[in-house]
């Protein structure tokens, strides 16, 4: 199922979700405005405190119940809203999203964009190598007695 593109703000709702569980608007709200809270999304202007509105916090959870990102039990007067979707299979579909508009499909130009724009640290570049080591292992065929070709990677 494809899942509707959040928006920035959206997005940083979701977040609180994931992160905090089922929450009301008003908890939502609150964390939006903690000054403790660091933006969780492209925010360019990090330095300046913000207030995000009860009622604009409110009117983004409603659109995002329209949309389908959140579901909504009432209890009372209260709704309780939850992320329908969990972080990583958001994460995933953004992320396919993204590879097909602007690199055409290619996961390879991506990362090789990725990689030329940001010096990896010589820890980031093992992990990146255990990954292609880990991902060759799952696409090798295997061995003509059915076993798997190479002992697991650790």
């Amino acid at each position: 199922m494809a899942i509707s593109k959040p928006t920035e703000s959206e997005l940083e709702i979701l977040q609180l979700l994931w992160e905090m569980g089922p929450s009301t608007v008003r908890s939502i709200n609150d964390r939006l405005n903690d000054p403790q809270n660091l933006p969780r999304v492209g925010r360019r202007n990090t330095s300046e405190p913000r207030e995000v509105g009860y009622t604009t916090t409110l009117k983004l959870m409603q659109i995002m119940f329209e949309k389908g990102l959140v579901s909504r039990q009432e209890d009372g007067r209260t709704h309780i809203y939850t992320a329908v979707t969990s972080e990583q299979d958001t994460q995933s579909a953004l992320l396919q999203q993204f590879v097909d508009s602007a690199f055409r499909g290619s996961a390879m130009k991506m990362v090789l964009q990725a990689l030329g724009n940001h010096d990896a640290s010589p820890s980031e570049l093992d992990e990146i190598k255990l990954l292609i080591a880990q991902l060759e292992q799952e696409q090798a065929p295997p061995a003509p007695d059915g076993t798997a070709p190479n002992p697991p990677i650790p």
